[in-house]
């Protein structure tokens, strides 16, 4: 899936507003998708994403988090935690889709259709040039900035 276009998308965002894709041309953008809000594993990549947030920004960079969470939920886990950066609601799986992220899970020993925790990276054209997926959450938020200082480099 390296170097395609990322179709253009729009999402409800935190903060009230909407996030489009083609706003975001001349940066290199980080989207992870985040299977749920306040959940262990989200909840330590929200945060080292967060501690990393200035380095990105010094980078060229932009992150935002993408789950099928409500804003709602959204707004209060990015106020819980600090998060300085938006979170998008996919609610309708479109973005998910777009990114094949969807995925059947075991969790508590049963099946469950859920966001693999993936993460990609839309170049400052809006080609898609890196992309993880089935990650671990913990240091996977430096992994990506060490890739995105090398853009930049």
């Amino acid at each position: 899936m390296s170097d395609l276009v990322v179709a253009d998308f729009t999402l409800p965002a935190t903060g009230g507003v909407d996030f489009n894709l083609a706003a975001m041309r001349g940066k290199h953008l980080v989207i992870y998708f985040y299977p749920k809000d306040n959940t262990p594993g989200c909840t330590t990549e929200s945060q080292q994403f967060r501690d990393l947030y200035a380095d990105f920004v010094q980078a060229n960079g932009e992150v935002v988090g993408v789950s099928r969470d409500s804003i709602k939920s959204h707004e209060n886990f990015k106020t819980k935690f600090s998060l300085p950066f938006a979170l998008l609601s996919d609610s309708e799986e479109k973005l998910c889709a777009q990114f094949g992220v969807i995925k059947q899970k075991m969790m508590y020993g049963k099946q469950v259709r859920g966001i693999e925790r993936s993460t990609f990276v839309v170049d400052s054209n809006g080609l898609l040039i890196k992309e993880w997926r089935g990650l671990k959450a913990d240091g996977h938020a430096q992994v990506v900035l060490d890739f995105v200082r090398n853009l930049t480099a």
